[in-house]
Parts: structure tokens; C-alpha cells; sequence
């Protein structure tokens, strides 16, 4: 949230991309569907146009979620569906992102209720863009954005519920007529007091004309505010060709209009209906050459290889790797952040995330293997190249899910020679057997079985006995979940992972300190450190998907009641519940281990700090 108002601080404008519906239209073979809908039957084809804005140049991608609402979905049968699918339309458009390793935002699109809810009462019409905007901010959206109203009073109904909703910014932009007047008859002028007024972020205009009509509406609104604009024009008026309708404004036109939008002062430039790919990097190339000797930003990842051998390895902790093993020995509080490696071939955005953690403080941080069973890069490769490249210590999850016996040694083998000590043991969550490609879970050790195995390589020797020479010298955790539905078995095997000599313990997310104590008490004195999970809930439905659909995890009622209750507040209700049960255990637990909801690194940076210096001001962790 931070970061985009940040970004539009910088006073560069900022690259959005173009149209979604006509791109659809056109990829399909011109078939009038539900584009929603798509979210689910045609994920490959909204996933795609994603990409290739991202690869465009945009900066800033929309959901295909427009017609999201009840009104518009109920002329499919589908107005039963609307959180569905705005959850899934900002899941496709993060997988997008993932998978192209590009820093771009979300922005959860919301298009106006359409003429059937012209006899709705005000009751009904906040109803309809909550039920949208409670399905965007559960799956995760940077911002969300307002477009295409012709109505001021409907997208100041819209801003409200947004801002009652939550923290996260909102750019609210309404469509103009060739007179500068919306549809329902006021002045651009008018249009930008009352948005600025009622909370909006930016304010913009979209679709309707080309570049050269909203450049005009939006000089006559710099006058009035001084809020942030936006420009996301049309191709130009369409020409019906064939019985389609075809935008005649050429890429090569909208460059010439970005540089003068620029030059006005717009901040947050982009497309509307008609508006492809192509138009964005040519919009992309053009802002780049107005960037004093700047070249144009590139999403692409550029990686120089800087690897050498690992120093020898040395038998105690304290020289292992660093200050994650320094800060365990001699009882100093380790805070670590989780991290998730690329859904694609590209670690450029993970790679920049690694650097925002390291700059605001965080000395380690944690990276998972496919975890929920969904594909990712490899997890030792991610945590080589943010170790080597940003230089911060990395513990990488280690699943037998994956892998045979002969598999994961040779993969301890080769983590080791890339400089990597920190392994963390975990069986793995199964296979989805729902997918088109299911995998087939391999399970030849437990965790249990695998810190055996990491123990036997430090003492020199595989699996099956025979000398590897040189030991290894890892540093592994463990897992225990306090929340287990059968705490007797969890309990057990917890206690077997300490025989086979775990190192340190991570718990399972505590929302519940009493509970979480209770079973400390059971356990008894530990003989290793003990890190604590922190996940800070981002919303109430966030808190109800946890509750309810995440493995391992439960919430009190008096969490979820709190959550219920936060409502636009909720994202510092769910920190301050974190903070809440840190300082509930902040006795009984050497370290934090924080999981941030969506990849919200700043977040989980700043609670970092303040952990931090609750614990011992100025203390590096």
C-alpha cells in the first residue's frame, strides 16, 4: 500500500498497462462471452494478456474483474460468484506477475453496475460493490481502481465503500464526452473536487475518446486539484469493420501522446478499450527517452555469475554461515521473513524483494518449496541467488514430498556446495491431485527421516553408510504445530525430530497464546531455540480463509470477531494482534519467524522493526 503512493511521490510517471475486454474479444475469435467468467474457464488466456502487458513495460496491471459486480453477472447466472471470481482474477494477474519476475502493482479493477441496477436503492448498490471489493482485498490487490463511471454519484457510492473497506489506495477515474462533461452531465472540474474530496488517491479519466480529448479534461482538472492524475485513454473512436469494431489510433500516435501527458504532469499514464501490448511499449519506450540518460525499465532479469567454492566447511555453529547460527548460539532474538521462490523461470522480483527486506533491516529470511503443493522455482537456487546476490543468510525448506532418497542427498550435497547451512525439515504438504498435470508424492523419509539423513551427512557418511569424505555442516530445523488436531501424534513426532537432532524449531502460525503455551508447558524444557510464526491477517475474509481452508492453522472466535469487526482498519487490527501474541510469548520463544500475507514485504519489514526494538533497542537480528 505504502509503496504505490510512494511511487507516484517520485513524480515519474507511472506505466499502466491497456485493454483487457477488447484483447479478450480478440484472442477468443470475437466471441461474446462473459470476460469474468473467463477467470475460471480461460485462465490460460487472461494469464497471457497479463504477461504480455508486463513484458510491454506496464508497471501497474488491472484484474479482469470490470464487470465483477451481481448486476452484470446475473445476465449468466453467475451473480452468486462475484468474491469467487475477483478473488481469482487477482490470483491470475499475481501468477502473471510471478511468473514474468516482474514488480508490478495489482490493481483491482471495478467497473460501474451497469443499467440494471437503475432502480436499486442505495442499500443495494453499496451491497453490490462490497460483495467486489471484499473478493478483491481477500485475494490480495495493491490498489484498487474505479473506472469507466459516467455517474458521480454511483463512483462516490463505489469510493466510499472502498474507503470504509480498507487502507489500500483507490484511483477513481470517470469516462468524459467530447464536451468535457461526464454522462450524467457534470464538469470535469466538478468531477475532481468531489473525488478528491470524498478520499481518492488519484483521480483520473478513461476510456470514451482518444489521448487528445482526456489530455484536454485533465489540464482543466490539474487546475482544481492536487491530487494525482491519471489518463487511460481509448484507441481512438472504433470503426466498424466487418461487423467488429476496430481502434484506428496507432502505438506510434499514443507514444506522441504519453510524452505530452508526461509533460503535463500525469503521473499515472496508460490504455483503454482498444489498447494492446503493443501500444504499452510504445508508450513504455517513449516515457523511457523523456528519463534524463535513463534507458527504459526492463522486467527481464539481468544476473552476472559470481559463483566460487564454498569455504571449507568448519565444525561449529557459530562459524557455520553467519548470524542467523551467532544469533542462536548466544541467545540473541533472530527475526526472519518468509519468502516465496518465482512461479517462473525469472527471480528479478524476489531478488528485489530480498533487497527491500535487507535494506529495512532483515538479516535472514526464509525460503519455502512449492509450498500448498503449487510448482515454484527451486527453492535452494532462489535462496543461492538471493544469498550470493543480495547478501543477506537464507534457511531453505526442504520437502521429501519431491524427492527420493537419492534425490535429496544429492540436493544437500549440491545446497552445500553453493554455500547454503540452514536447512529447515518439512515432509510437505501432498500433491493436488485436482490439477491438469498432478504429481505423485514421492515420501521416502518423513521429516523425521530427513534430519536423520542431514545429521548423517554431517557426520560424514549417506544414507546407506559409505564416506562422502569431507562432512557437511548444516544447521536444521524443525517444525511443531501447538494448533494440531491431534496433539498427542504432533507432540510425538516433534520429540522424535529432537532425538534426531534438530538444531532449532519453528511453531506453525499462533494466534492463540494461551493454547500455545499450554502445549509449551506439555513439552517441557527445550533443548534447542524455538522461533515463532507470526502471519498478520490482512482482512476478515483473509482470517476466515485461514480459519477454515488453511491446513494446520485455527483461529479464536475472538480473533475472527475482532477481524469481523476492523472493517477498513483490518490490516492494522491483524498487525496488532501479531504484536498482541508476540508479547504474549515474547518470554517463552527465542526468535519470530514472519510470513507476510500477498508478498507484503514492507509490512513485514516494518513489524520486523518493531519487534526488534521491543526486544533490545538497536540489536541486530
Amino acid at each position: 500500500m505504502d509503496q504505490f503512493r510512494q511511487r507516484l511521490a517520485r513524480h515519474t510517471p507511472l506505466l499502466a498497462d491497456g485493454a483487457m475486454g477488447t484483447q479478450l474479444y480478440e484472442r477468443l475469435g470475437y466471441r461474446h462471452t462473459c470476460f469474468e467468467e473467463l477467470n475460471n474457464s480461460a485462465p490460460e488466456v487472461v494469464r497471457a494478456v497479463h504477461r504480455d502487458y508486463i513484458a510491454a513495460g506496464a508497471e501497474m496491471i488491472e484484474t479482469n474483474t470490470f464487470g465483477c459486480n451481481r448486476y452484470v453477472l446475473s445476465q449468466y447466472g453467475l451473480d452468486g460468484q462475484v468474491e469467487s471470481l475477483a478473488r481469482r482474477g487477482v490470483r491470475l494477474a499475481r501468477e502473471a506477475q510471478e511468473a514474468m519476475g516482474a514488480s508490478v502493482f495489482v490493481a483491482g479493477a471495478i467497473g460501474p453496475l451497469s443499467s440494471r441496477a437503475i432502480s436499486a436503492s442505495p442499500g443495494e448498490i453499496q451491497a453490490a460493490f462490497q460483495e467486489t471489493v471484499d473478493g478483491l482485498l481477500a485475494g490480495g490487490v495493491d490498489l484498487l481502481i474505479l473506472e469507466t463511471f459516467g455517474s458521480l454519484d454511483e463512483i462516490l457510492a463505489a469510493l466510499a465503500v472502498c474507503k470504509a473497506s480498507s487502507h489500500v489506495p483507490v484511483i477513481a477515474s470517470m469516462t468524459f464526452a467530447e464536451d468535457g462533461h461526464t454522462l450524467s452531465g457534470e464538469t470535469a472540474a466538478d468531477v475532481a473536487r468531489a473525488l478528491a474530496a470524498a478520499g481518492a488517491d488519484v483521480v483520473g479519466a478513461n476510456c470514451g475518446f482518444g489521448p487528445q480529448p482526456t489530455l484536454d479534461v485533465l489540464r482543466e482538472v490539474a487546475t482544481e486539484v492536487q491530487t494525482p492524475l491519471a489518463a487511460l485513454p481509448n484507441a481512438g473512436l472504433p470503426a466498424r469493420v466487418e461487423g467488429r469494431l476496430v481502434y484506428t489510433a496507432s502505438p506510434e500516435y499514443f507514444a506522441t501522446y504519453a510524452e505530452r501527458l508526461a509533460a503535463a504532469g500525469i503521473q499515472i499514464i496508460g490504455g483503454c478499450c482498444g489498447t494492446t501490448p503493443a501500444h504499452i511499449a510504445a508508450m513504455h519506450a517513449a516515457l523511457g527517452r523523456l528519463e534524463s540518460g535513463a534507458t527504459p525499465r526492463d522486467n527481464a532479469v539481468r544476473i552476472e555469475t559470481s559463483w566460487r567454492p564454498a569455504a571449507p566447511p568448519l565444525a561449529h555453529a557459530e562459524e557455520t554461515q553467519g548470524e542467523f547460527a551467532r544469533a542462536l548460539e548466544t541467545g540473541r532474538f533472530p527475526i526472519n521473513v518468509e519468502m516465496r521462490p518465482s512461479r517462473g523461470a525469472n527471480p528479478a522480483k524476489v531478488l528485489r524483494s530480498a533487497e527491500e527486506l535487507r535494506d529495512a533491516g532483515i538479516r535472514c529470511v526464509d525460503v519455502t518449496d512449492s509450498a500448498m503443493a503449487r510448482v515454484r522455482m527451486n527453492p535452494f537456487v532462489t535462496a543461492h541467488f538471493i544469498q550470493s546476490h543480495v547478501g543477506i543468510e537464507v534457511i531453505t525448506h526442504l520437502t521429501t514430498r519431491d524427492r527420493n532418497l537419492m534425490a535429496l542427498q544429492a540436493d544437500l550435497l549440491g545446497m552445500h556446495a553453493l554455500g547454503l547451512r540452514y536447512v529447515l525439515a518439512i515432509t510437505g504438504d501432498p500433491p493436488m491431485t485436482s490439477t491438469w498435470a498432478p504429481a505423485t508424492g514421492v515420501y521416502d523419509v518423513d521429516s523425521v527421516g530427513l534430519i536423520r539423513l542431514i545429521k548423517g551427512l554431517n557426520a560424514g557418511e549417506d544414507a546407506s553408510g559409505t564416506s562422502i569424505g569431507q562432512p557437511t555442516n548444516f544447521l536444521v530445523g524443525c517444525t511443531l504445530n501447538p494448533m494440531a488436531d491431534d496433539l498427542d501424534v504432533e507432540i510425538g513426532r516433534f520429540e522424535r525430530k529432537l532425538e534426531m537432532g534438530a538444531d532449532f524449531a519453528v511453531t506453525q502460525a499462533a494466534y492463540d497464546p494461551e493454547l500455545f503455551a499450554r502445549v509449551l508447558d506439555r513439552i517441557g524444557p527445550l533443548s534447542v531455540p524455538l522461533l515463532l510464526e507470526l502471519m498478520p491477517l490482512q482482512s476478515y475474509k483473509n482470517a476466515e480463509f485461514i480459519h477454515n481452508e488453511l491446513a494446520g492453522v485455527h483461529l479464536p472466535s475472538h480473533v475472527l470477531e475482532r477481524m469481523k469487526a476492523a472493517g477498513g482498519d483490518a490490516t492494522e487490527v491483524g498487525l496488532e494482534i501479531a504484536r498482541g501474541t508476540f508479547r504474549a510469548l515474547r518470554d517463552r520463544v527465542n526468535g519470530v519467524y514472519i510470513v507476510p500475507a500477498f508478498d507484503r514485504f514492507a509490512a513485514a519489514a516494518r513489524l520486523g522493526a518493531e519487534l526488534r526494538a521491543e526486544v533490545a533497542e538497536g540489536q541486530p537480528c
